[in-house]
């Protein structure tokens, strides 16, 4: 076991809560190792009725991976990044498939890995606190996490949005969207932790009670604009789309995705697109390990660690540096499957 994560049985509640506040309680190969082995004990266990998973002390609910640890041995043989994904998303995998009831608690900020520990959860609790992001086009990643599973089955084009763009949505939205299947203020949380692992056969009714209606959601205000913009089966064509519309808003997400990695951008496009048409979680887990490893290993990722996270310059010099310059036989092969000894499965 961890410090980093804790781990105890509390009523008749699993409680599982991230303990890594200096780093917003980001995910490390062992947290994921120590929730899988706790979610495979209690799956068998009758005092454990209902999940909860949340953070401990601190701001954020959890702010994504160990990201310097995937760069670092992603500029060497990229084993350690390979590991970590493997757990992480047997991890995430385990937590879709689980037959008990999962609460998870999205207070503060909520972005790539902690996306990949919430989502599967029944229930999913958004605060005025909450700040939902999968950012990663910034530093030369992609949405993984099972990212392509639930952007892609967000209502008309929003997934294609926030993959490229990496916006952030407040509990209000995440409530509208369907990311979030509660409102509750976040000082209703402790009371209603309480409540369900002392009845956790009541927790429907416990949320519902505590919940509040979520605040008008901003993005309703862009979503025709968001269906129409990001339409396009190339992301040279939202480019297009967002360049002849003319209007403040599309001028704004095009001087967003043009700080983007090209690559990353391509990679998330499809990853969503490809995404709709998945016939399980655990075959997107399995695309998503296999373009995971590459991209750990690739000259955009390191460099937007080293810009945005190591040096803070914000200055990635992204390679290819041109939406043009990333061809589509470079997404075939970051795409391509990997050989049957080195796949994911599940746990």
């Amino acid at each position: 076991m961890t410090d980093d994560v804790l781990i105890q049985i509390e009523g008749k509640a699993g409680r599982i809560r991230l303990n890594r506040p200096k780093a917003i309680h980001a995910l490390n190969t062992g947290m994921c190792r120590a929730m899988l082995d706790a979610l495979t004990a209690w799956r068998d266990d009758p005092a454990v009725e209902i999940v909860l998973i949340d953070h401990a002390e601190g701001r954020g609910f959890c702010a994504g991976g160990d990201i310097r640890m995937i760069a670092e041995s992603g500029a060497g043989d990229g084993s350690q990044a390979r590991d970590f994904f493997r757990v992480e998303y047997q991890l995430n995998h385990a937590l879709f498939t689980y037959a008990k009831p999962i609460v998870a608690f999205m207070d503060g900020i909520t972005m790539g890995g902690g996306v990949g520990i919430s989502q599967p959860a029944k229930y999913r609790v958004a605060t005025e606190n909450t700040k939902f992001a999968m950012p990663e086009t910034g530093i030369g990643l992609f949405p993984d996490v099972g990212g392509g599973w639930y952007l892609s089955r967000l209502p008309g084009k929003t997934g294609e949005y926030l993959a490229l763009t990496g916006h952030r949505l407040d509990g209000a939205e995440c409530a509208a969207l369907g990311l979030a299947s509660h409102y509750l203020p976040a000082a209703a949380l402790e009371d209603a932790k309480a409540r369900i692992a002392a009845d956790p056969a009541a927790v429907e009714a416990i949320l519902a009670e505590l919940a509040v209606p979520a605040p008008e959601p901003r993005i309703a205000a862009h979503r025709e604009a968001i269906d129409r913009l990001f339409a396009a089966d190339t992301v040279e064509g939202v480019f297009a789309a967002l360049e002849a519309d003319g209007g403040e808003w599309a001028a704004a997400q095009l001087a967003t995705l043009r700080t983007k990695s090209p690559q990353s951008m391509k990679v998330s496009l499809r990853l969503v697109r490809e995404g709709r048409a998945k016939a399980s979680f655990a075959e997107e887990m399995a695309q998503e390990f296999a373009i995971g490893g590459r991209v750990a290993q690739s000259h955009d990722f390191i460099e937007g660690v080293r810009a945005l996270i190591v040096d803070k310059d914000n200055a990635p010099q992204w390679k290819p540096a041109t939406l043009e310059g990333v061809s589509d036989a470079m997404l075939d092969a970051i795409f391509a499957p990997l050989p049957a000894g080195e796949m994911w499965s599940p746990a």
